[in-house]
C-alpha cells in the first residue's frame, strides 16, 4: 500500500511537470499568432490607403481625416485556439506634405512646387494588448497626385 501511494504521488509530481512544460511551449505559439494576425491586419489597412481614389482619401468623410484629426475604431483582428478575440484600436490620421501648396495643407510654392504634386502621408495605427501590456504597430501609405 504505502509503494503505491510513492507510485501515485510520483506520478502525479511527473504529470503535473509535464503539463508546466507544455504550457511553456504554447506561449512562445501564442504570441507568434497575435504578431501574425495584427501583421496582417495592417496589410489591409495598406492595402485600403492604396486602392481607394484620391479624391475620396481628401474628403470629408475620409477614412482617414487631416492632422490633427483622427478617427479610432474597434476591430477585431481575430481569434486565437481556444476562442479567445484579439481585439485592437485603428487609429487612423492623413498629414500633407510640407511642399503642398496652403491649399492643399502644405507651405509650398511654385519654386517648391513647380508641378502642383499633392503628396499626403495615410497613417494607420493599430494599438492592441498582450498579457497586459499596449502594443502599437504603424503603416503609412504616401500617396501623390
Amino acid at each position: 500500500m504505502l509503494e503505491a501511494a510513492y507510485a501515485l504521488s510520483f506520478l502525479t509530481g511527473l504529470s503535473l511537470v509535464l503539463l508546466k512544460l507544455s504550457m511553456n511551449v504554447t506561449a512562445p505559439r501564442q504570441w507568434t499568432l497575435q504578431q501574425t494576425v495584427t501583421d496582417a491586419y495592417l496589410t489591409y489597412e495598406k492595402a485600403l490607403a492604396q486602392r481607394l481614389p484620391f479624391a475620396d482619401l481628401l474628403d470629408g468623410d475620409s477614412p482617414w481625416p487631416a492632422y490633427p484629426a483622427k478617427s479610432v475604431e474597434v476591430v477585431s483582428l481575430g481569434r486565437l485556439p481556444g476562442g479567445n478575440a484579439i481585439e485592437g484600436r485603428v487609429i487612423r490620421t492623413r498629414v500633407p506634405h510640407a511642399d503642398n501648396y496652403p491649399v492643399d495643407g502644405g507651405k509650398g510654392t511654385i519654386a517648391d512646387n513647380p508641378a502642383g504634386m499633392r503628396v499626403w502621408n495615410f497613417q494607420s495605427l493599430l494599438v492592441y494588448e498582450i498579457g497586459g501590456r499596449e502594443y502599437v504597430k504603424s503603416r503609412t501609405v504616401v500617396r501623390s497626385q
